[in-house]
């Protein structure tokens, strides 16, 4: 079996596309003929990387942690395009702190937008793709959401929630004919680049690869777990890490 990497017949929306990760995910689904939705809080970003709607292109403001702003924003995708066939919840934040510091905010809009997202816009696709017997849901989730980590309770929890939400989704749509998978990403981005210079070094030690992946190395997990190809995968959660969780 070749792996074709088509998706010509395809609708993909990817959330948190303005930038890093999102955007690379989105830019390697148009390349493979995809009609691509990309998904931002922010319609200034969204503009900015992508422009105005094309016939393959369509730029969606949508507050993923906002029920009513992602049923809107779907509804948008759903009116031009007339389906979601592929839905990768990429949107996320950081708010760190260690636990006694954490604020309430801080630990609410985290949540919100990592775990709150992927559930919002997930129930809003799986309908569509119950009624066209075919579906693709891909979550990015994290090392951290496996693991923890020192000053983010808050996203170890949301991402580890992501994980078993995941596998909840898995088995509640198999039936349907629709697949719901994670990856857990190990990318330069700008989150990454805000590390200290010293704290990156040391990271960077600790990934048996030697570096972190350029985001467009996420992109192409992703894709594939997207695929025909992948028909026979649900529930997992991918390692995209270089090595780090071995």
């Amino acid at each position: 079996m070749n792996l074709t990497c088509d998706f010509s017949t395809r609708t993909v929306l990817v959330t948190g596309a303005a930038q890093g990760i999102g955007k690379a995910i989105a830019e390697f689904f148009r390349t493979a003929g995809a009609r691509v939705a990309v998904a931002d809080r922010d319609a200034s970003e969204l503009e900015k990387a992508w422009g105005s709607p094309s016939q393959t292109v369509l730029p969606v403001a949508m507050d993923v942690a906002d029920p009513t702003s992602v049923a809107s924003g779907v509804g948008i995708i759903v009116d031009t395009w007339g389906s979601v066939d592929v839905a990768v919840n990429n949107a996320g934040i950081a708010r760190d702190s260690v636990v006694w510091k954490l604020t309430d905010d801080q630990w609410k809009a985290v949540l919100d937008v990592h775990l709150g997202g992927t559930f919002n816009v997930t129930r809003a696709v799986v309908p569509h793709m119950r009624k066209a017997g075919f579906g693709r849901i891909v979550n990015v989730t994290s090392y951290t959401g496996m693991h923890g980590n020192v000053g983010q309770a808050n996203y170890a929890a949301a991402k580890g929630g992501i994980i078993a939400f995941t596998k909840t989704v898995a088995k509640e749509t198999a039936r349907f004919g629709i697949t719901a998978n994670a990856i857990s990403p190990n990318a330069a981005t700008a989150m990454v680049a805000a590390i200290p210079a010293e704290r990156l070094a040391e990271m960077t030690e600790t990934v048996p690869l030697g570096r972190f992946a350029d985001p467009s190395e996420m992109a192409a997990a992703v894709a594939f777990l997207a695929s025909e190809e992948a028909s026979y995968i649900t529930g997992v959660v991918l390692p995209v890490d270089g090595g780090v969780s071995m």
